[in-house]
């Protein structure tokens, strides 16, 4: 007999919530559903293991709700990866993100299939998120010193922060970030992440 796996998901819109939960259950899986971080730590709680955690980062009004759930859960003991929802590429929180070890992001808006395939592809952990980042930069072909200002720019550092690092001017630096930009074929920092974490 096949274990089911468990996935939470924390979502406060509640008709995206029965939409996602439903095609979770239909897809195998099993579905705890919660409204906010802290109905979603009482069920992590009453839960047995959880094999996902899905979070939206805006949780009512709180606009960081998803990502201090994120360390919520930790400290709880839940060791799930996290598949993180945003509405936009928010420099600022993907870096929270990051820093607090997202498995995935997923940009709204996208259907269900598109969630269950980020779901099965986090379970098989085929492509962590750094090797995923590291291909993006590869398919750039970037310079050795347009990898390494690249990083620092993905790390959420200025070009200021970058220059003075690297030891070069701000001006050298914000040319290599046009360069890195033109070669991946966006044309802002929000757009670079979004290219690289939100597929």
């Amino acid at each position: 007999m096949t274990v089911r796996k468990t996935i939470l998901l924390v979502e406060d819109e509640f008709d995206t919530r029965e939409l996602l939960g439903r095609a979770l259950e239909r897809a195998g899986y099993s579905a705890i559903m919660a409204a906010n971080a802290a109905e979603a730590q009482s069920a992590a709680n009453a839960a047995g293991p959880i094999d996902v955690v899905v979070t939206d980062v805006v949780l009512g009004r709180d606009s960081l709700g998803g990502l201090e759930l994120m360390t919520a859960l930790r400290r709880q003991g839940v060791r799930a990866p996290i598949v993180i929802i945003t509405a936009y590429a928010d420099v600022e929180k993907l870096k929270i993100a990051l820093n607090e070890g997202a498995a995935h992001f997923l940009e709204k808006p996208f259907r269900a299939p598109k969630l269950l395939e980020v779901i099965e592809r986090v379970l098989k952990n085929a492509v962590p998120l750094n090797h995923a980042v590291e291909d993006v930069l590869a398919r750039a072909q970037l310079t050795d010193k347009e990898l390494t200002v690249a990083r620092l720019l993905l790390e959420g550092l200025s070009s200021n922060e970058i220059a003075a690092r690297e030891n070069n001017s701000p001006k050298t630096i914000r040319q290599h970030v046009t360069q890195i930009y033109a070669k991946c074929g966006v044309a802002s920092r929000a757009q670079f992440f979004r290219l690289a974490y939100l597929r």
